[in-house]
């Protein structure tokens, strides 16, 4: 799952001009998802807030009054602490598939929702993570949903992968692990790919996991659709 440099630079090359108006629309969504940075505002707003009260309970409410603090306690402090913190945060909820929780097979919650709720599945922490460490200021290059398949059940699951630098080993954010390893440590699981708000999704060969040559490129619907309703 490590990135090598000549893949990096051979794929953004390659989709530089498709990229570069996505770009601008991806910089306007991040204004717009996590105005904390460009302003003194919380990640869990003021109406954000008055909606967990009003469309779930008073626990909810609570849940974005601690997830503020937390991150206002992070703010500044080293990455390593601060995707310690926010995995512990969110990996305390509890899961439940979609279809119980839901009605719907594949549903992607907001963190609005999953922290209204107090529940979702692998994709809902990954989203929430993801959200809360952008909005601490990690980089969206160094974040990125990655869809993997566990080798023992050979069942699809969703974790969050953090790289600090292009050719470092990714670490890994699971829901089912408390511990974050680096992806050599997590030989349960093979990257099948994985995305952010600023790149296109990328297939990843399965018998070749630290070659992340692209194959085909894949827009996924229910991280469009996710982004716009978190816009709305």
């Amino acid at each position: 799952m490590a990135l090598h440099k000549d893949f990096v630079i051979k794929f953004a090359a390659k989709l530089r001009s498709k990229v570069a108006v996505a770009s601008i629309v991806c910089v306007f969504l991040l204004v717009l998802l996590f105005p904390g940075q460009f302003s003194a505002q919380s990640f869990v707003d003021k109406e954000m807030m008055q909606r967990l009260h009003q469309h779930y309970s008073q626990e909810a409410q609570r849940r974005g009054v601690a997830l503020n603090m937390l991150l206002k306690q992070l703010k500044g402090k080293e990455v390593n602490k601060q995707l310690i913190e926010v995995n512990r945060f969110f990996n305390q909820f509890k899961y439940k598939n979609d279809v119980d929780l839901w009605g719907r097979d594949d549903y992607w919650a907001t963190p609005e929702e999953f922290i209204g709720v107090n529940s979702g599945d692998c994709e809902d922490y990954v989203i929430a993570k993801y959200f809360a460490l952008r909005s601490l200021g990690v980089p969206d290059k160094q974040l990125y949903l990655t869809y993997v398949k566990t080798r023992h059940k050979n069942e699809t699951h969703m974790v969050l992968s953090y790289i600090s630098k292009i050719d470092s080993v990714p670490l890994i954010l699971d829901n089912f692990k408390p511990r974050i390893l680096p992806a050599d440590k997590r030989p349960d699981l093979l990257s099948v790919y994985y995305f952010n708000v600023q790149s296109t999704v990328m297939s990843i060969a399965p018998d070749e996991q630290r070659n992340l040559s692209p194959e085909d490129k894949i827009m996924n619907s229910n991280w469009a659709q996710l982004l716009t309703k978190i816009k709305k």
